[in-house]
């Protein structure tokens, strides 16, 4: 019989909050299968559409309810005596706000209505993801009871007397064998009943009453898991539970939450990027879908920005600079995507800490071993084969390790056209190593503050990591009717050993990079060869001090040395070591040298956040020194960077600053190879952008830009008169100038969660680059730089790299039952082309050649790129495995997009080259 009617008394516990990210809808329990030992819960069945199991990411500080509601009792049950229990999923905001409240069972009578209205005033201290701010879903249990007068004997005594049962294990993520921590494990419904949380190893004691226990699992990043265990007075059960995924790992990297300290940040986690159709599962190869990214041609790898040019944007591996991101043949980069735990790419407006380039920066971080158990991957496809293998050593230390070889240069050629006079035959071959060993982080705390705590204070990790990459590339182009050959051999070699040391002891956190590293590279084109061997050593120091809330101030050095050396033989330049003879082109004056340079680069930066209101303002300087023989140089560069929280949902954000890049060492080498008077690249960025987020997974982000360039190298240089007398043409100047503008556009939507089924994004990006030259043009108009239009003293044209329109869709959609679909298509106005115009022979006598006849520079364009990708997925989940395998097809409707165009020997006509025609790519991916 129900006592009179009381307040109601709320019994909903916050402990529930360390539940899951994204949660899926419960799954059914279930029961051991027959001959199960009793000791050994039998894991449920993986869902239909499960995804391979990945990497999940650590809940370091789980949501605390701070602010509660009392919902009240609905009328008609109070008058009528009923109670019950909502049962609700909560989504909650990286702020701490209720963003979402969706009831899993309707109770009916009111109850659910007034829960909702209660639960969405709840404020929640925010989670932590891996130490970051981020949004989680959490399981709730709002109940409206009637207290009862209590019954005799009720006292503390019984209870202590009540009898007890054990069940301890270990939780398991199904199909990678990965240790899940931080997850809650109790037996029923009941709001009072003991729970447990699972360490960093996945393990968990419970004590409960003796008898049938409903198992109930509630993991981040995991769908709930139920069952049932029959457990005895006074005995101990022990058990495993695999958990499945809750989806793919769109949740593995949670980065777009970050503090961002740049207007464009563009992160992108690894499952989706692996999982975009074109890149042949290479996370690093979607950046070239991402706005204010120009398309290279296919056979160079080479990163357009914002209309910088090749060789202006820096790209970096966990801090240290490399010479190259993509394998020759434009693709894969140079790292295991499993290696890969975050890519941050910045366009244009990045923060002092960077330098060495006047473009943009993209930075690839690579994750540590596993902390839980030994995992590893094998992948296998018709380009190549590689591995992935990563293990705890013992606590607080860990290692991972993969390796890649190709055999594209087998099979590529069966692709290639073969069609007369645009025979294109490439011959490639790679290999890259990636090994790290990580130390000093110990398992168990979580949050940096808890293992500061036991750290005594204070604490440091680091990592010892070597990687490299090596790559060989013959092209031979020929055909019946081009009466013309091309022969190139190429390769490109690198290592670089690094270390990485953190120290943080309260607000002070201090970042120190040492490395080392060795490069080599070798050319054959006709008569001319050059093989380089450089050598480099570097270090960086990051210094950062949390002042207050409001003010964060980081400071460092960055520098580095590196000695180059070359042994050259290609023709001497005419009129400078002989004088051209009328009748023939010289081919036996060749110099054959031995060239060695060292230079050094060192910064010293500053910059701080500074939060005012709504407004986030981060000013910062970088001064920079450049020493390369005799040669010294200075520049500095002022920074500043804006962000205004307009509303929750909604930022404006604006940048400029100044940027320079070192000119390559070996261009400082003396006359005639090298110009030793070079200064400086610069460049002014600017950009102006807002970011609005639309819903829960739906962003836009629209950013403008301005950028000019000035004392950027170009080639020829300007005739100077030489000390002796007589007048020569420098190889290199810093006469190069350019500007561009633009507008970036990007829609992206995520999946909210298990069940939603598409994800994808759209970027569009307009651009007009221009290139040009200060001063007057040199003799004979010039390569890269030079031969515009007009008598000035400055002159600009069309950059050779320039692309109007650029825009990409790519989408994916889980079909279910491990089967995934996803689909790109990009296209980008043609590049600019300087027409043959052949209305007669230009014959040189005296160099026995044919010269050609062009049209106005840059007043013709290529036709259009436009390509279709398609990708499938297949995933089978087993109990400590994974199996994957895909199909990646690359052009589907096989369009003749042109590459390179070659002339006939009298430069007559013009033979257009496609690129790669329609290619399927077959693999299959194994992982525990």
């Amino acid at each position: 019989m129900l006592a009179p009617a009381m307040s109601p008394n709320l019994k909903a516990r916050s402990a529930l909050a360390a539940a899951s990210l994204l949660l899926a809808t419960p799954v059914l329990a279930q029961a051991p299968q027959s001959g199960t030992p009793p000791t050994q819960a039998a894991p449920p069945s993986p869902p239909e559409g499960a995804p391979p199991a990945q990497a999940q990411p650590t809940m370091t500080k789980p949501p605390e309810l701070v602010q509660q509601v009392a919902a009240p009792y609905p009328p008609e049950a109070l008058a009528e005596g009923l109670t019950a229990s909502v049962r609700l999923i909560i989504t909650i905001a990286a702020d701490g706000t209720v963003s979402d409240v969706l009831p899993t069972e309707p109770a009916g009578h009111g109850f659910d209505e007034a829960a909702l209205a209660a639960v969405r005033q709840f404020r929640f201290s925010p989670a932590e993801v891996d130490g970051v701010p981020a949004p989680v879903q959490v399981e709730y249990v709002y109940h409206f009871t009637l207290d009862a007068p209590p019954t005799e004997g009720s006292g503390q005594e019984q209870v202590q007397a009540a009898p007890k049962a054990t069940l301890t294990g270990q939780l398991i993520s199904r199909g990678s064998r990965s240790r899940v921590a931080g997850a809650t494990v109790r037996c029923g419904d009941d709001p009072e009943a003991p729970e447990a949380i699972s360490d960093a190893d996945g393990r968990f004691t419970l004590e409960v009453p003796p008898g049938e226990c409903a198992v109930r699992v509630v993991a981040s990043g995991f769908q709930l898991y139920q069952t049932k265990e029959q457990l005895q007075e006074n005995v101990t059960t022990e058990v495993n539970f695999f958990l499945a995924p809750a989806a793919g790992a769109l949740e593995t990297v949670v980065r777009s939450e970050r503090p961002k300290k740049e207007v464009v940040r563009r992160t992108i986690t690894r499952e989706e990027a692996q999982r975009t159709p074109g890149t042949f599962g290479d996370p690093i190869r979607v950046i070239q879908t991402l706005p204010g990214v120009a398309r290279a041609p296919f056979i160079s790898g080479e990163l357009l920005v914002r209309g910088s040019n090749p060789g202006q944007t820096a790209t970096m591996m966990d801090g240290v600079g490399i010479p190259i991101l993509f394998h020759l043949l434009g693709g894969p980069s140079v790292v295991n995507a499993e290696f890969i735990d975050q890519l941050d790419f910045y366009p244009g407006g990045y923060g002092s800490q960077y330098g060495r380039a006047v473009g943009g920066i993209v930075e690839v971080g690579t994750r540590k071993g596993a902390a839980d158990t030994f995992h590893g991957s094998v992948k296998v496809d018709v380009l190549d084969a590689g591995f992935f293998l990563e293990a705890p050593v013992t606590d607080g230390i860990s290692v991972a390790a993969a390796a890649r070889r190709s055999y594209i240069d087998t099979l590529l050629p069966v692709f290639l056209p073969k069609s007369e006079g645009s025979t294109l035959s490439v011959v490639p071959r790679y290999w890259d190593y990636q090994l790290r060993v990580d130390f000093g982080a110990k398992r168990g705390a979580r949050s940096e503050e808890e293992a500061q705590a036991q750290a005594g204070g204070a604490r440091s990790t680091g990592y010892v990591m070597a990687f490299g990459s090596d790559d060989q590339l013959r092209v031979v182009s020929s055909g019946p009717k081009t009466e013309r050959d091309l022969s190139i051999d190429t390769q490109t070699l690198f290592h670089r050993i690094k270390g990485d040391w953190t120290y943080r002891k309260g607000a002070l956190t201090s970042v120190f990079t040492p490395y080392l590293g060795y490069d080599a590279n070798s050319f054959e084109f006709g008569a001319a060869k050059q093989d380089g061997v450089g050598y480099t050593v570097g270090a960086r120091e990051v210094l950062g001090l949390e002042l207050s809330s409001a003010l964060t101030v980081r400071t460092g050095l960055d520098l580095v040395y590196e000695h180059q050396s070359y042994d050259v033989q290609f023709p001497a330049p005419e009129n400078f070591e002989y004088v051209a003879f009328p009748g023939a082109e010289s081919v036996g004056e060749l110099l054959v040298e031995k060239i060695g340079l060292g230079a050094f680069d060192g910064a010293l930066f500053v910059e701080a956040d500074l939060k005012v209101g709504k407004f986030t303002f981060t000013p910062g300087v970088r001064g920079n020194l450049q020493s390369a023989g005799n040669t010294r140089n200075l520049a500095l560069d002022p920074r500043l960077w804006v962000r205004f929280a307009a509303t929750e949902r909604t930022n404006l954000k604006g940048s400029l600053g100044l940027y320079s890049q070192p000119p390559e060492t070996f261009r400082f080498i003396d006359l005639p190879y090298g110009n030793p008077d070079l200064i400086y690249q610069r460049a002014f960025q600017s950009s102006l952008g807002v970011d609005h987020r639309l819903t829960d997974v739906l962003n836009v982000d629209v950013t403008g830009f301005f950028n000019r360039r000035f004392n950027n190298i170009v080639a020829p240089g300007q005739l100077v008169t030489r000390s002796g007398g007589g007048v020569v043409q420098l190889p290199y100047s810093n006469e190069g100038i350019g500007r561009a503008l633009g507008l970036e556009v990007m829609v992206k939507k995520d999946r909210a969660s298990a069940s939603d089924k598409w994800s994808g994004w759209l970027s569009y990006t307009f651009s007009r680059s221009l290139d040009g030259r200060a001063g007057p043009k040199p003799d004979g108009g010039g390569g890269f730089g030079g031969g515009f239009g007009g008598d000035g003293d400055e002159t600009y044209g069309l950059s050779p790299f320039d692309q109007t329109h650029i825009l990409t869709l790519v989408s994916s959609y889980v079909l279910g039952n491990g089967w995934e679909l996803g689909g790109r298509f990009r296209y980008t106005t043609g590049r600019p082309t300087t027409p043959l115009n052949h209305t007669f022979d230009l014959y040189q006598a005296d160099r026995n050649r044919f010269n050609g006849t062009y049209g106005p520079y840059a007043s013709a364009r290529t036709a259009g790129f436009h390509q279709l990708d398609v990708r499938l997925d297949k995933s089978w989940q087993f109990q400590s495995w994974t199996l994957g395998a895909y199909i990646d097809v690359q052009n589907l409707y096989n369009a003749e997009n042109v590459e390179f165009v070659f002339n006939d020997y009298r430069l007559r006509q013009e033979y257009e080259v496609p690129g790669i025609p329609i290619l399927p790519v077959v693999g299959v991916k194994g992982s525990f």
